[in-house]
């Protein structure tokens, strides 16, 4: 449709705590989805692994990004 807006993606990095995911999917327009991607780390280069990303419109998934660096910032200072 011509009137829909492009979408985006936002990768949710493995080990992000689910109660965050939950978080973010409700203060937020976006849905969390199910995207494959190429792994380059380890002896896992060049494996594709499913990973959950948030998707939304750019302005959305942008505010998401710096929520989720500051929520997961938070995170691994109390511990």
């Amino acid at each position: 449709m011509a009137d829909e807006k492009e979408q985006f993606d936002v990768l949710i990095p493995p080990g992000v705590p689910q109660k965050l995911i939950v978080d973010v999917s409700t203060k937020f327009k976006v849905t969390v989805v199910e995207r494959m991607e190429k792994i380059k780390f380890a002896n896992m280069d060049g494996d594709a692994r499913e990973l959950l990303a948030f998707r939304g419109d750019l302005d959305e998934v942008k505010k998401v990004e710096k929520y989720m660096i500051e929520q997961l910032n938070a995170f691994v200072q109390e511990k």
